[in-house]
């Protein structure tokens, strides 16, 4: 008898311990997801506007203006000005125009 219930009480806590450490996790997760949550919305959000960057194209080969080289530290081999956008989104229009006008993206450095 004694045996029977030292085993059930091993199993007890056996099960015990397992919930604890299944909720622990589960906090864990719900914290971390939270915490990747907020960092989403801390990142600013650059919509394409294809519209302005258009017009913006138009205006400045109407005017001849020459598109500068990039200036910026975000450019990097394989990127497209899409890729940009999530940094600044005048990089994103600047790299469209830099496209548009000479028919190639940004050399590499």
């Amino acid at each position: 008898m004694k045996g029977t219930i030292s085993g059930v009480l091993v199993i007890f806590l056996c099960m015990s311990a397992q919930s604890l450490i299944a909720e622990t996790e589960e906090e864990e997760m719900a914290r971390m997801q939270k915490q990747l949550n907020q960092g989403v919305m801390n990142q600013p959000f650059l919509a394409e506007q294809p519209e302005k960057v258009d017009a913006y194209i138009k205006e400045s080969l109407k005017k001849n203006i020459k598109p500068p080289e990039y200036q910026g530290r975000h450019w990097r081999r394989g990127y497209t000005c899409r890729d940009l956008l999530r940094y600044s989104w005048h990089e994103y229009r600047n790299c469209r125009y830099y496209h548009r006008y000479y028919g190639r993206y940004y050399p590499y450095h």
